[in-house]
């Protein structure tokens, strides 16, 4: 008889400790514990997600006539700990083996490894095989080379399951198409919504357990309209297929005020569960190109999300970690400033995608990058910090994600393992890509002084105080010729309203 354990992100049928379930002696066990919701403050909105999205499927489990044993929060005898409730559930019954599926992140697979002792009876742990590439597959692709580019990466993953592709090679004659994804905002243009679900009465009792038990966690808990079945998952990707897809190659890296969802997918938090898989995606988009219902460039770049990005920093985070989470290549050591949990700050583009993702638990990955991921990068923002704001803040934030995205994409803390060069960028790309500049207090024109974008000088500020370390790049060359061209006044310029800018934020001073 075998107790096995579904994890909150493994709400899939056909996960593998499932596979050859014993219906009339095997017990299934879901839980939801304070360990797992309060690692770190999740987004309220995260919380009541990943709850009601664990309670569907548990219907969905017993429909199936499977022997289902499910712990609520606030379940007295809860434990509040996942290898606590295994325990007590194996006190229940003569079990002689506990089966999961592997843990997507790395701090609850280290612990599993001691539950055999812990527990006192076998503990198998199987491969996730949701993801269309292993850890193992990736490890050998990464054996040997000195770089572990994702395009490269991306390549093999079309090849083996022949996406967009035909006999001569890729569709179109090229790989990737992100050259043609970079268009700018348009005056006027209607963005059709996301994907909302009403809740039902099984997500409503769970939004009043958050309200009871979470009132610290940051987050706006209404409205909420999260997909919480795999039927509304379905649903969402649908949406975004007939109504999105079309326009989400030309403005994916378009950012408009009031505007939070623009053309992207918001599919994220469904695939990282595990109510829709990787592949079925995929499949959805390519058939939309070839009935000519889809342009190739937002096909492209779509799939490119899933099947090379998802699939390249997952890989990366099991291939580096421990040791990952502990870089700091430029040895940021600045606080997380206040504004990051309050919204409150002068600057437009700042306030526009905290306040975002405080109510949505969602962000596009330019505004993750460009605009917030950005100003740590160019503030220093110690990547502990930050690492830790990005994995609580967004409803399909999980660590084997959001660790590479962070410390690797967005502030180079690896030293270039992911990124060839730091993605640091001053205020005139934020003008180009958004119209957040027309509203703020600051002048994205005026380069120094009071009035100037923070972003201007800060850039070149961090170009500076990381000379020895970035000088090398052949990426970087660029900008170390232009600073060394710069005058001694304009130099003293940058560092001085750099100084007065962080002291500012150390105080708050006006949210800055």
């Amino acid at each position: 008889m075998k107790l096995r354990l579904i994890l909150g992100d493994q709400l899939s049928s056909d996960i593998s400790s499932l596979r050859d379930v014993d219906a009339k002696n095997d017990t299934l066990l879901m839980c939801e514990v304070r360990a797992e919701a309060t690692y770190v403050k999740h987004h309220k909105k995260k919380i009541v997600f990943v709850f009601s999205s664990m309670r569907h499927f548990a219907a969905e489990l017993v429909r199936s006539e499977l022997n289902l044993q499910y712990v609520k929060y606030d379940d007295p005898q809860n434990s509040g700990s996942l290898v606590g409730e295994v325990a007590r559930f194996l006190a229940q019954g003569d079990y002689d083996e506990v089966i999961v599926t592997a843990p997507s992140e790395y701090r609850l697979s280290n612990e599993m490894q001691s539950w055999p002792s812990i527990l006192g009876i076998p503990v198998t742990i199987r491969e996730d095989d949701r993801f269309l590439c292993t850890p193992a597959e990736f490890s050998n692709w990464a054996k040997g080379r000195k770089q572990l580019r994702m395009e490269y990466f991306y390549r093999e993953m079309r090849r083996k399951y022949s996406v967009l592709m035909d006999e001569t090679g890729p569709v179109g004659g090229q790989w990737n198409y992100d050259s043609d994804n970079r268009k700018p905002p348009v005056a006027g243009m209607t963005v059709p919504d996301t994907y909302r679900a009403e809740p039902d009465s099984v997500t409503q009792e769970i939004m009043t357990l958050v309200e009871t038990h979470f009132p610290d966690h940051f987050g706006d808990l209404y409205p909420f309209h999260f997909a919480v079945t795999r039927d509304q998952a379905l649903a969402a990707l649908d949406e975004f297929i007939t109504r999105r897809l079309t326009f989400f190659g030309d403005y994916q890296d378009a950012m408009i005020q009031g505007e939070p969802w623009m053309y992207h997918s918001h599919i994220g938090l469904y695939l990282n569960c595990g109510l829709l898989n990787p592949l079925e995606c995929i499949e959805r988009a390519e058939a939309a190109f070839h009935k000519g219902d889809a342009p190739l460039n937002a096909v492209e770049g779509f799939i490119r999300q899933i099947l090379g990005w998802r699939e390249y920093v997952r890989g990366i985070y099991w291939h580096e970690m421990p040791h990952y989470a502990s870089q700091n290549f430029l040895e940021a050591k600045r606080t997380l400033p206040d504004f990051f949990w309050t919204g409150v700050t002068q600057m437009n583009c700042m306030r526009q995608c905290i306040t975002e993702t405080k109510q949505n638990a969602y962000a596009h990955h330019i505004q993750r990058l460009m605009v917030l991921g950005n100003f740590c990068l160019l503030a220093g923002i110690d990547p502990d910090e930050v690492n830790n704001w990005y994995l609580l803040v967004y409803a399909d934030a999980y660590e084997w994600v959001e660790l590479p995205n962070v410390s690797g994409m967005i502030l180079f803390a690896d030293g270039g393992q992911l990124a060839s060069k730091p993605y640091a960028a001053s205020g005139a790309y934020i003008k180009k890509m958004s119209n957040y500049c027309a509203s703020c207090t600051y002048k994205v024109t005026v380069k120094n002084g009071p009035k100037a974008c923070p972003f201007n000088y800060l850039y070149w500020d961090f170009i500076g105080r990381n000379d020895a370390k970035l000088r090398g790049n052949p990426r970087m060359g660029f900008m170390y010729k232009s600073l060394d061209r710069m005058s001694t006044e304009k130099r003293h310029a940058i560092r001085d309203d750099s100084r007065r800018f962080f002291k500012a934020l150390e105080t708050n001073e006006k949210g800055r």
